[in-house]
């Protein structure tokens, strides 16, 4: 038998049929596993495409995440610019209005009221007679003092006839030396007896005068705090002291302003002051400083002047509440800043300003009046400032911050995030 070898088309698999045409065949393994491989492929492709699909969003929400986390550490604040204030002539300050002499009248002895001559209101003269007071312990020792008195001038009488007496006989030696020393001696200390006895005397002649209260100065008769048969006490045993009436004279005043440190220098003796009080709108009291303490007081950093104003109708009252209206000389511009603005720091009153390269600076600064909701600026600012409002406490120079619009509350191009809502330190 012949076995002819296999030709080239049934080693490739393929069917011999029809002249000039082939069909697939059962093939060899080779030809099998073909198809397995390629959905293999598509499968590991599809698996890493699936793998990719998911840890790329999560890789950018990672990043976002992080960006965003990064930007909301940065404070976000609002800013405003100061305003510049008019080139004031007058500096606006609260004062108490006092009248020139001011004092209570006490007893300087004690008794009983007897009768009062005068009320609250009444106008009296110096020297007048205000009230009687009734001293029955007083008159009684006055009488018993005089007493006294008498005796001990009888007694210096004698003493006096007997030391006479003793020197006439010495000179004939009918006494002895030592007697006539005891006269003379008993004569000298008779003496100083009465002397003691007379000053005793005047001593309660002033008390019982004193039974009678008397207007210090003219003016105007503001508490009657006794009444007839009040016990009175001049506080000499230790007691409390009974304030009788209270006397005011408001032909004069004196006006007492704490004038703020940046305008101490202005604030000069001769300096013109009006006085305005609500009662009277519209109207001013001319008056003038007369004179300052010299020193400025450490607790309200400020200066005591004294502004005296004529009063002589009395239209103005004593311990009224005024505004004082002073005319200060070349006095310079400020600035007017929200009192939101104002960080209180141990080394003293500061703002926080934002540069273009949006870093915090914290400057000092003076102020000078208080309007409420807003404060004086007299030192410390240009004008030119970004002045953060509500700065939070932790605030320092040189942190970076992110500026929002005071207005509207909308972020700078490129910038987001709610305006800040810290509050200023204190």
């Amino acid at each position: 038998m012949r076995v002819e070898p296999p030709n080239e088309v049934d080693r490739l698999g393929v069917e011999v049929g029809e002249p000039g045409s082939l069909r697939p065949g059962a093939g060899t393994g080779q030809n099998r596993w073909a198809p397995r491989w390629w959905i293999a492929l598509l499968g590991l492709a599809a698996a890493v495409a699936i793998l990719v699909a998911g840890i790329v969003p999560r890789r950018r929400a990672e990043a976002k995440l992080a960006q965003e986390t990064e930007q909301m550490a940065v404070p976000v604040v609002s800013v405003v610019h100061p305003k510049r204030s008019a080139p004031a002539d007058e500096l606006v300050l609260p004062a108490n209005v006092q009248a020139y002499i001011d004092a209570p009248i006490f007893a300087r002895t004690n008794g009983y009221l007897k009768k009062w001559y005068v009320d609250i209101g009444a106008r009296v003269k110096q020297g007048q007679l205000l009230a009687d007071i009734e001293t029955p312990e007083v008159d009684q020792q006055l009488r018993q003092a005089r007493a006294d008195l008498g005796t001990a001038e009888a007694n210096l009488n004698l003493a006096k006839i007997t030391n006479d007496r003793y020197a006439g006989l010495l000179k004939t030696d009918s006494v002895s030396k030592q007697d006539a020393d005891n006269a003379a001696g008993n004569y000298a200390a008779q003496k100083a007896t009465v002397q003691a006895a007379e000053a005793n005397v005047r001593r309660l002649e002033e008390l019982q005068s004193f039974e009678k209260i008397y207007a210090p100065f003219a003016g105007v008769i503001t508490a009657r705090n006794t009444d007839i048969g009040a016990l009175i006490d001049s506080g000499s045993a230790g007691g409390t002291r009974t304030e009788l009436f209270h006397i005011a004279q408001p032909d004069k005043l004196r006006v007492y302003v704490n004038v703020p440190e940046a305008y101490a220098p202005s604030a000069k003796p001769g300096l013109p002051v009006d006085l305005i009080v609500s009662e009277f709108p519209g109207r001013r009291f001319p008056g003038g400083l007369v004179r300052t303490a010299n020193a400025i007081e450490p607790n309200t950093r400020t200066l005591l002047v004294e502004i005296r104003v004529d009063n002589p109708t009395g239209i103005l009252f004593s311990g009224a509440y005024a505004e004082a209206h002073f005319k200060l000389p070349n006095a310079g511009s400020s600035f007017i800043l929200p009192v939101n603005a104002l960080l209180f720091r141990s080394e003293g009153l500061r703002v926080a300003a934002v540069g273009d390269d949006h870093l915090a600076e914290l400057k000092p600064i003076t102020i000078g009046r208080d309007y409420g909701t807003e404060v004086e600026v007299v030192s410390g600012l240009n004008g030119q400032e970004a002045i953060i409002i509500n700065p939070p406490d932790s605030i320092v120079s040189g942190e970076q911050v992110r500026v929002v619009s005071q207005s509207a509350g909308e972020p700078q191009p490129g910038q987001h995030g709610p305006p800040n809502q810290g509050a200023a330190g204190h």
